[in-house]
């Protein structure tokens, strides 16, 4: 036995005397605390100067878009709690009210940090690519002022409606996530409040006329009707004057078991989702106490529920100057998916499928293909059904243009739409309808679970019978998107998968039973057990002194019950690998628990998706892809699929992804013992960013192709060739 392999054996050993409660809080990270580590993470990236300087901004805007959201949703969902009565800790030990407080003083910082990034990095940073972005009015030259005053006029000022509070008019219903500018104004001798809300239909950003020559000069819109404000209040004395935000609860609570109609209380909800209870109030640091005080009461707010911004409140903005302003050369390189690996040289798409298992990997490779599979299964006089879920689809989806097209040439077209899909369910709504009016059999998913899964069905008619094809993926029916997630799909003809996609679709359109499956393993009914038993099963052998290992992928892991497993299969001696984008609950390095386990986050260019479950058995890996991450709600309270790969070349497709991921040492950070991540030590190393090498290596696939069929079409026929004809 090696030095290495006794080591290792004796670390089991002492392991196995050390009596470890796997209750003990301290084992976990708090999920509300770790999905803000994430969001720091972003930020990090906004700082991050070996990024193109517009991709920071990007990075500036996703953090503040992520934040929204986290507290229209998240917080909200604590407040709720807090004001039922609710006080049971989480598994890290924090009751609602110490999470609040916790979440209060984490965010803080952050917004802190972001507005630093921005004023102190961002602005100059733009001045030097000569664009400039002014914060202060007051110091824009005559030229300039003379330029925004006949703006205000034209433009603005006709669009903008004041309102006042005094004792007939009461304090207005503040629309959710809409920016406003609050004014304390003085009448004969009463000091009244009054709002003007920041017109959403323009743009926050106004080019005005440079002074610096071959230089774009920027002023921000609610930075002009803060200085022109007396224009709306002519006779009265402004007193004070400052721009804020509120943020609602927008969670979505329906009593599905008692809707008759789901479509139409999903309407219903979601109109109500403007006017929640008020949780955020994002507002200007130089805020006057008195204007402050007013709307803290009126908004029946607790301080820390107050986060005073040095900067622009909102920027979300960020991402249409993105796409507005700049040099592409201030941008990522541009970079088109390439025609998948499998599919190079294919004319016929259903013959390709047929030949073997079709592997996809987005964005690298298209997402053209799936999309192609539905068009044509439209059109194909042989295609006789067609079955699809939906949870997340693009504006103008050119996947439910398909649909409606086959359903109206008299192809069986059912598809589930998944109406909660948070913050995506007015656009499920619209094509809900646009698919039912083409004849679509349209199903809602089951009550009181959300489907996730992603699968599509096509039954076709051919000489050796009907035949099944099916795509499994990780990542939704989103043309937009598969552009910038990093997902994996599979295209098949496998008759057990076929057989097993049938099945659940039966289940979700109809009243069967959860049906028996032979390949693919759906949730909430065995998924979650299956995943005990796979790890389970890893920590058995590692116990026996073979070697096992568990290498898995995911957004996130939060499930209380995975984690100790996880943990016990450290403890017996599995090697763990974890790649997991956002929330991680689970903390690696402790002693006696978790020395085995590493766990990586990657966050680069494109926002990694994919799931991918990988375990060792003995050395003849089982591989599954999915639509789970290791939540609660996804083992407990969706509709998932997880389902196997075994054709070889696709088996060593997904591994070599990994592989590459591991190795990457440009955006992989590694989280340790305090819950930090830290950066890679990249000496010694090949420098590897795993999204960079990806998109090479699919543009190498493209180009050995064309040059190997190139050089086809140029050999010379020899003599004996001309003979023999």
């Amino acid at each position: 036995m090696s030095q290495k392999e006794n080591s290792k054996t004796n670390k089991k050993k002492k392991n196995e005397n050390v009596e470890i409660d796997l209750n003990d809080y301290s084992l976990y990270e708090n999920r509300e605390l770790s999905w803000l580590e994430f969001n720091q993470r972003v930020l990090g990236e906004a700082e991050n100067q070996e990024n193109p300087l517009f991709e920071r901004l990007k990075f500036l805007s996703i953090v503040s878009s992520n934040l929204d959201e986290f507290f229209m949703v998240r917080v909200a969902s604590l407040m709720e709690q807090i004001r039922a009565g609710y006080d049971k800790v989480d598994f890290s030990g924090l009751t609602p009210k110490d999470q609040v407080k916790a979440i209060s003083e984490r965010t803080h910082r952050m917004i802190d940090d972001q507005g630093r990034v921005f004023k102190r990095s961002m602005i100059p940073a733009l001045r030097k690519n000569n664009i400039i972005v002014s914060l202060d009015i007051s110091k824009l030259s005559e030229r300039q002022t003379e330029f925004i005053d006949k703006y205000f006029e034209q433009n603005i000022f006709p669009v903008l409606t004041p309102l006042a509070v005094d004792s007939s008019r009461p304090f207005p219903l503040i629309l959710n996530m809409s920016l406003n500018v609050a004014v304390l104004i003085k009448k004969n001798d009463n000091e009244l409040f009054a709002t003007v809300q920041v017109p959403a239909v323009m743009s926050r950003y106004i080019e005005i006329p440079s002074e610096e020559k071959d230089f774009e000069h920027y002023v921000m819109l609610e930075d002009i009707i803060k200085f022109f404000i007396n224009r709306l209040f002519i006779g009265n004395k402004i007193l004070c004057v400052s721009n804020y935000r509120i943020t609602r609860n927008s969670d979505l609570t329906i009593d599905e078991e008692e809707a008759e109609d789901l479509l139409i209380e999903i309407e219903k909800s979601i109109k109500k989702r403007k006017w929640g209870d008020a949780i955020r109030l994002e507002i200007d640091k130089n805020v006057s106490t008195k204007l402050l005080d007013y709307l803290q009461k009126a908004l029946k707010l607790h301080n820390r529920a107050i986060y005073k911004i040095d900067g622009p409140i909102d920027l979300t903005y960020l991402m249409k100057m993105y796409g507005h302003i700049g040099d592409e050369s201030l941008k990522y390189k541009a970079y088109s998916p390439q025609i998948p690996k499998d599919l190079l040289g294919k004319t016929d798409l259903f013959e390709a499928i047929k030949e073997k298992d079709i592997f996809l990997s987005h964005p690298f490779e298209s997402f053209e293909p799936v999309v192609e599979l539905i068009t044509t299964a439209a059109k194909d006089t042989n295609v006789l059904a067609i079955k699809q879920t939906l949870y997340r689809v693009s504006g103008s989806s050119p996947i439910i243009k398909a649909l409606a097209e086959a359903a109206e040439a008299g192809k069986q077209v059912t598809v589930l739409v998944e109406l909660k899909a948070r913050f995506d369910e007015e656009n499920n709504i619209q094509w809900a309808r646009r698919l039912e009016k083409a004849g679509c059999h349209v199903i809602y998913g089951l009550v009181g679970l959300k489907t996730h899964s992603k699968v599509t069905l096509i039954v076709r008619k051919e000489e050796d019978g009907i035949k099944r094809y099916v795509h499994l993926g990780t990542g939704n029916y989103n043309d937009i998107t598969a552009k910038f997630y990093t997902d994996m799909g599979l295209l098949t003809v496998n008759e057990k998968l076929g057989s097993d996609v049938s099945s659940v679709f039966n289940a979700l359109s109809g009243f069967s039973e959860p049906p028996k499956l032979n390949k693919i393993i759906m949730a909430p009914t065995h998924l979650r057990g299956q995943f005990v038993k796979l790890i389970r099963k890893e920590a058995e052998i590692a116990k026996t002194g073979k070697k096992a290992s568990i290498l898995c992928k995911m957004n996130s892991l939060c499930d209380f019950e995975i984690m100790t497993e996880l943990y016990k299969a450290s403890m017996a001696g599995v090697e763990i690998e974890l790649i997991v984008r956002g929330i991680c609950c689970l903390i690696p390095g402790i002693k006696d628990v978790s020395e085995n386990i590493t766990i990586r986050s990657i966050i680069g260019k494109y926002l990694e998706h994919s799931r991918i479950y990988i375990f060792y058995n003995e050395g003849y890996k089982k591989i599954f892809l999915s639509s789970a991450d290791w939540m609660p709600r996804n083992l407990n309270r969706r509709v998932e699929l997880l389902f196997p790969i075994e054709a070889e070349h696709v088996r060593e497709a997904v591994l070599h992804n990994l592989d590459i991921q591991l190795k990457d040492v440009v955006k992989t950070k590694i989280k340790d013992t305090n819950c930090n991540y830290n950066r890679i030590d990249r000496r010694g190393k090949d420098v590897i960013n795993s999204q960079s090498y990806c998109e090479t290596e699919a543009l190498k696939n493209v180009q050995k192709f064309e040059k190997e069929e190139q050089e086809e079409i140029f050999i010379p026929r020899m003599s004996n060739d001309l003979e023999m004809n």
